[in-house]
């Protein structure tokens, strides 16, 4: 199979195609009023962020809900919902105050028992909450805006692991339902209210502004500061076709599309109306996700194939095209982040090593059995990414069948446990922000611990060992030489393979501004739409 790419002279000419298509919303609506931003995000099913780490289940979660701490353009934690906090003299007692003027979108005010609730809701599946359960004594309210946590023994980095990738506060009936139903009510304290009834699942999403949201006094910074709302509505339209969305973003329609397409890069900048911009600096890593429990990747030497397969560059050519914003990479923690190293990496190989992949496959006892590829179709960099995985895996004999849906189906099906025969899976695309690699106790694709594992359940003792003692080492020198353990023993095991590290500009209209630049998710306050 041959994986096509467009040119740039191709791409020249889907400037062309994507003005004359018809506009998927020109029946519905004039061009967006200087009140009203509309913003290409793809669609989803899932609206709770404990349920799911599903990037546009996150930035809807950053909109409707508030956080206990935030992390700021420094990645440093700072309060948000928290007014004042302290720790005892023996590290082992935090207490915590909720600020003036928190309220729920229903009317109600925010409670220390609604935050308590959120922390045990979140702390059974996330890895920072898992590791803040195993040293806490006790979770428990003090009076109506004042809570503690108890520690059996210092955690250092509990601030962090509350700040970073830590819970949304939900209110307490719905934060006290198990981490495996999801919370549907969608109300929350932050600074955006969902609108119900305008819902149009699979078509559009609409935020009104929280006329009643208090913000904090300082200036936004990051996630944190002062989360100002400068616009009366946001719509979350959910265009799949990216040329589409392009003629959309173009027509004046949407003012802003998260992941423009790298094949029309060049079309975008030559448009004197619009801009890229990146909001993410730190970069993607994109990865292959392996299912360790379904054949025949639950042989280690089967995934240990797939290392050895991957041919980064080819994989990021059939993904961008040619591209300024792609590189190799070849630690599980990223290029740039402090405790990057090229432990145990010595499988990678300019343009992969298919002859070594093939004797891993029979070495592993691979008979022929079918690989499931999910490929989300509304994500050209995944898409593209899972074909050429595909065909390649066919090269050397494997066979390979993608499983085309929308990223909310994708989302949906990666969750199954069980055989490909019983709608189970193999292999799928995504990546991860690199500044979260780097925070190896909150980072969710990082455990190794089974069952409790992000989607493809990997299980190493020892290596879960050794992640437990990140919160304790203090120095960097320390979580360096703990990095390099651990890596020696993540590419022994594979649990996923690298595919490079991208950038990925968004593209907005030049009349929307002040777009918060952080890793991940897209918060919507500070933006302004002249």
């Amino acid at each position: 199979m041959t994986i096509s790419r467009r040119n740039l002279f191709k791409a020249g000419m889907a400037a062309g195609a994507a003005l004359s298509i018809p506009s998927v919303l020109g029946a519905q609506t004039a061009p967006a009023d200087a009140r009203t931003v509309r913003m290409n995000m793809g669609g989803f099913q899932i609206f709770d962020p404990v349920l799911t780490t599903s990037t546009d289940t996150g930035s809807h979660a950053l909109a409707i809900y508030d956080t206990l701490f935030a992390v700021d353009s420094n990645f440093v934690p700072q309060p948000q919902m928290v007014g004042k906090w302290g720790v005892s003299d023996d590290k082992k007692t935090y207490t915590f105050q909720l600020r003036d003027g928190l309220g729920w979108h229903d009317g109600t005010s925010v409670t220390a028992a609604d935050c308590v609730a959120s922390i045990r809701r979140w702390a059974q599946v996330a890895p920072g909450g898992q590791l803040l359960m195993a040293r806490a004594s006790d979770i428990s309210k003090k009076d109506d805006k004042t809570f503690a946590i108890a520690l059996k023994e210092p955690l250092g980095g509990l601030l962090d692991l509350l700040a970073f990738q830590g819970p949304f506060i939900m209110r307490e009936k719905d934060a006290s339902r198990p981490a495996t139903e999801q919370v549907t009510a969608n109300i929350g304290s932050g600074p955006f209210k969902f609108n119900q009834d305008l819902a149009n699942p699979g078509a559009s999403f609409t935020y009104d502004r929280n006329e009643k949201y208090v913000p904090r006094s300082e200036p936004a910074d990051g996630f944190a500061g002062g989360k100002i709302v400068n616009v009366d509505r946001v719509i979350w339209d959910n265009i799949a076709d990216q040329q589409t969305a392009l003629a959309a973003l173009q027509a004046g329609e949407i003012d802003f599309v998260w992941t423009a397409p790298a094949d029309l890069f060049a079309v975008i900048e030559s448009d004197p109306n619009l801009a890229l911009q990146v909001l993410d600096k730190t970069g993607e890593d994109m990865f292959v996700r392996i299912n360790c429990l379904q054949k025949p990747f639950d042989n280690v030497k089967a995934r240990q194939a797939l290392l050895h397969l991957v041919d980064q560059e080819a994989m990021l050519h059939a993904a961008f095209g040619e591209s300024k914003y792609v590189h190799t990479v070849t630690s599980m923690f990223g290029n740039e982040t402090p405790v990057s190293n090229d432990e145990n990496t010595g499988w990678f190989k300019k343009g992969g090593d298919p002859e070594k992949a093939k004797e891993l496959f029979k070495e592993a006892g691979y008979a022929g059995e079918k690989v499931i590829i999910l490929q989300a179709t509304d994500n050209s960099l995944f898409s593209n990414a899972s074909e050429f995985l595909a065909a390649t895996l066919r090269k050397i004999g494997v066979n390979a069948e993608l499983a085309p849906s929308d990223w909310s189906g994708l989302v949906a099906r990666r969750k199954n446990k069980r055989s490909i025969v019983d709608g189970g899976w193999s292999l799928f695309i995504t990546s991860d922000a690199e500044a979260t690699t780097g925070q190896v106790v909150s980072a969710v694709t990082l455990p190794m611990n089974g069952e409790q594992a992000w989607y493809g359940w990997p299980q190493n003792d020892q290596y879960e060992a050794l992640r437990a003692k990140w919160a304790d080492v203090e120095t960097l020198e320390e979580r360096k030489a703990l990095a390099r353990e651990m890596q020696q023993i993540w590419w022994d095991y594979v649990p996923q393979v690298l595919a490079g590290q991208y950038v990925a500009p968004s593209a907005r209209r030049k009349t929307l501004t002040g777009l918060i630049e952080m890793p991940s998710l897209v918060a919507m306050w500070n933006m302004k739409k002249g």
